[in-house]
């Protein structure tokens, strides 16, 4: 679910993304194995770009690819297998080179994800390439449209 609010009067969009914690997600602890939690914010971040109208197979068919620079995770309560998750982003950095997302795992049955405690927080960077000889292009001049959509949704304060 997507959702836009006024911070200081600013449009701002986040992307709430409901998961469902699987069994093959989990270790033999039932405790979801901490690489999924890159998965998670994967799936969160392709269906934020199809929300701002460029799903990540349109990029593709535009000879482009978007490969992580960095990703972190900083893990707090554990995620068990059959809880109900949701998983929040928000574009937080955003240059004509590079876009920077952070994420945060909240309990599926919150109803403030405002005044919520996360289960897990975290960041990834990604660029922009050409995916025949993998050089880096400038977003701002390859996708205007994408990297003003990212701008017009870009929240530096969130945390």
């Amino acid at each position: 679910m997507v959702f836009y609010r006024f911070l200081e009067g600013v449009l701002v969009m986040r992307l709430n993304v409901p998961i469902s914690v699987r069994y093959g997600e989990t270790d033999m602890m039932g405790v979801v194995y901490h690489a999924n939690y890159i998965l998670y914010f994967e799936d969160a971040r392709e269906k934020y770009l199809a929300e701002l109208g460029f799903p990540y197979a349109d990029l593709e068919a535009r000879g482009l690819i978007s490969p992580v620079l960095h990703v972190e995770c900083d893990y707090g309560e554990s995620v068990r297998y059959g809880d109900k998750v949701v998983v929040q982003l928000a574009v937080t950095a955003l240059k004509p080179t590079k876009v920077q997302f952070r994420y945060k795992v909240f309990d599926g049955e919150e109803i403030d994800l405002d005044e919520a405690k996360p289960f897990a927080t975290g960041m990834s960077e990604h660029c922009l390439i050409r995916r025949d000889d993998f050089k880096p292009v400038s977003m701002k001049k390859a996708v205007p449209e994408l990297y003003e959509r990212y701008k017009a949704a870009l929240e530096p304060d969130y945390q």
